[in-house]
């Protein structure tokens, strides 16, 4: 099979493949509609709309690249199932989620109603169809039981959380084990997890999340506000954990049996670095003189959080190809790009054939 530059992804197995992705107006799963579709997978789209403001959805003209675009929320199973049996899907890469921990704390219902149920809307829908498929539910690297320990957590550590963000992820880990093996499985749906560090690069434009808030804060020429400056998080650039998302399927659809569990996806243990060696990083790449204002938040959150994506190494072939230096390096390229108003959308696929290497294809 035809490799997808240096990173493992097989082009020839997308061409034609018809991919149902949900949250496809949302950062990461713009960028992934942006890749899938040079990959010539045939893309539908199912999500609520994108952000008001500057959004990447936008930005990137990424609904020119898209088969059918749905807009929908995961809480309606009915409409979701609609889409679904609508896109007879080969692929899902299920991203819709409140992908936000200070959101939970301030709608914790909405986030568990969405990141829960809405990942059971879809496994329904699956089940209903009775359609053979592939499914990747995206969850993240806060599904784990955090002990606040120095050692990178792997896929049999236990489930957990302290809030009802990390709490509902999972809760969804749980869910998609408990479908695959009572349904999904006997109907021919291979269904994986896949869980990512905190994924940063341009386009980003959520409340209270890190780059986004140095961005704000460079524009307006403000101090940005730290909540915890010391805490240490598995930092990637969005195109680490999608080129792993791709890889998981291509597994996921030659050997089912031997692919459908949990997978990390995260940096090297040297790209773990803190809040505040990122920030002061992206700065300096920004060509900011500004200084963080340190503001300590009201709500619980983890101190300490690693990835040992070992596994994925090993049985996909997966490893992370930039560091954390380069991703910030990225991530600052795009911003000053769009401040100097060039052309996001070429610019976003500049990056994304910068990853992926020359074997990109013409699709």
């Amino acid at each position: 099979m035809e490799g997808l530059g240096m990173t493992g992804v097989q082009a020839d197995f997308w061409r034609g493949k018809r991919v149902f992705l949900t949250g496809h107006t949302g950062f990461k799963g713009s960028w992934l509609v942006c890749v899938l579709s040079r990959l010539g997978a045939e893309v539908h789209g199912f999500s609520l709309d994108p952000n008001d403001g500057p959004n990447l959805f936008d930005l990137a003209r990424v609904a020119g690249l898209l088969t059918s675009d749905t807009r929908g929320d995961i809480r309606d199973a009915t409409v979701l199932k609609q889409a679904l049996q609508a896109a007879r899907p080969d692929i899902v890469f299920h991203l819709a989620a409140q992908s936000l921990v200070h959101a939970s704390y301030e709608d914790p219902l909405g986030t568990l109603a969405t990141n829960i149920m809405g990942t059971a809307h879809l496994f329904e829908a699956l089940r209903n169809l009775g359609n053979p498929a592939v499914v990747v539910n995206v969850t993240s690297d806060k599904c784990y039981e955090n002990r606040e320990w120095v050692w990178p957590y792997r896929e049999n550590e236990p489930m957990g959380g302290k809030d009802i963000y990390s709490v509902s992820k999972g809760c969804a880990e749980l869910l998609t084990a408990a479908y695959r093996q009572s349904f999904l499985a006997d109907l021919d749906i291979a269904t994986a997890t896949a869980r990512a560090g905190n994924v940063i690069g341009g386009g980003d434009w959520a409340d209270n999340r890190l780059i986004p808030d140095m961005v704000r804060a460079i524009a307006g020429n403000v101090a940005p506000v730290l909540r915890a400056p010391d805490a240490l998080r598995p930092w990637q650039h969005v195109l680490e954990p999608l080129s792993g998302y791709l890889m998981l399927a291509e597994h996921l659809a030659q050997k089912p049996d031997d692919f459908s569990e949990g997978w990390n996806f995260g940096p090297g243990p040297s790209d773990t670095r803190t809040v505040a060696y990122v920030v002061e990083t992206f700065l300096k790449l920004s060509h900011s003189d500004l200084h963080p204002i340190i503001q300590p938040h009201a709500y619980k959150e983890a101190q300490i959080l690693k990835l040992d994506s070992a596994k994925a190494s090993a049985y996909l072939g997966w490893t992370p190809r930039w560091s954390i230096d380069q991703a910030l390096e990225q991530t600052a390229d795009w911003y000053r790009a769009h401040a100097k108003g060039q052309d996001m959308a070429a610019f976003t696929l500049q990056q994304i054939g910068d990853y992926f290497g020359d074997s990109l294809g013409t699709s």
